[in-house]
């Protein structure tokens, strides 16, 4: 199959999950419109002060960041390639009188004036921060093009940051057991998937697609394209319950039962785009 058809399944996938992501208590859209943060304590410490920054937040679902991020003080603008998310998104940035936008669109394709609506200054706008986080590059087939995008889209000096789940957590089985896949980006992983992350007795089936990208390829491929990596952290815990066999420790962070301190949950990358 062509990658086309992997996204437009992926997307179908995504567009259901965004109606049963809104009303799911991992989501609290109500709380996040009562004011609470969707950011957790290791992007906001490890990007710091936003206040006035120009930010474009990639596969933004919703948009609860992207919106936080707002909230602390940045312009931002938020890309999804799921349109019953951005709909969402642009919905509740109007109730809550925010001025954040979206954009919907393939990542691969937003420099492509012929694939994507151009908004006023959106391509010249130079940004200061590009980010994104939480079950992102997964969903790309190759990193260089998104490297890219990044690249594309940040002024000189300016910061990418990425914090995601790490790649050897996508090798493993649903149930931590056994290596169920390649650490390296050798194949389309194909599955069957019935529920969702917020909810796993959700009604809703679909067929994704996904590929691993060892840290190899990320950082190669985000120094192809000029950016320099400048803070890289691993970490044993996730911020989220949103895999199987995890409980919460007195930090609130979730871990793996049998697996604390063993194995790395997710990690974080911080790079600056270098003058030419």
């Amino acid at each position: 199959m062509s990658n086309e058809t992997y996204f437009k399944a992926n997307r179908d996938s995504w567009n259901k999950r965004a109606g049963v992501h809104k009303d799911s208590a991992f989501y609290a859209l109500d709380d996040f419109k009562k004011g609470k943060t969707a950011l957790n304590k290791i992007e906001l410490s490890e990007l710091g002060d936003v206040s006035g920054k120009k930010l474009m937040h990639l596969q933004c679902h919703f948009g609860m960041d992207t919106m936080s991020w707002e909230r602390e003080g940045a312009i931002v603008t938020g890309v999804d390639f799921s349109d019953e998310a951005i709909k969402l998104a642009n919905e509740t940035a109007t109730e809550l009188k925010l001025n954040a936008k979206f954009i919907c669109a393939n990542i691969y394709d937003l420099i492509d004036a012929s694939k994507v609506s151009p908004l006023e200054g959106f391509r010249e706008a130079g940004f200061d921060i590009v980010f994104t986080s939480y079950g992102t590059i997964g969903w790309l087939p190759g990193l260089d093009r998104w490297a890219e995008i990044v690249s594309w889209f940040l002024k000189p000096g300016g910061i990418f940051y990425i914090a995601d789940f790490h790649p050897a957590m996508w090798m493993m089985d649903n149930d931590f057991e056994y290596i169920r896949y390649s650490y390296f980006n050798t194949e389309v992983i194909t599955e069957e998937i019935s529920g969702s992350y917020t909810d796993r007795n959700a009604p809703i089936r679909s067929t994704e697609h996904s590929w691993n990208h060892p840290f190899t390829e990320i950082i190669n491929s985000l120094a192809g394209h000029g950016l320099q990596v400048t803070q890289f952290n691993e970490f044993p815990f996730s911020p989220y319950n949103c895999f199987n066999k995890m409980e919460q420790g007195e930090d609130g962070m979730w871990r793996i039962i049998g697996m604390h301190e063993k194995l790395p949950i997710m990690y974080s990358i911080k790079a600056v785009k270098q003058s030419r």
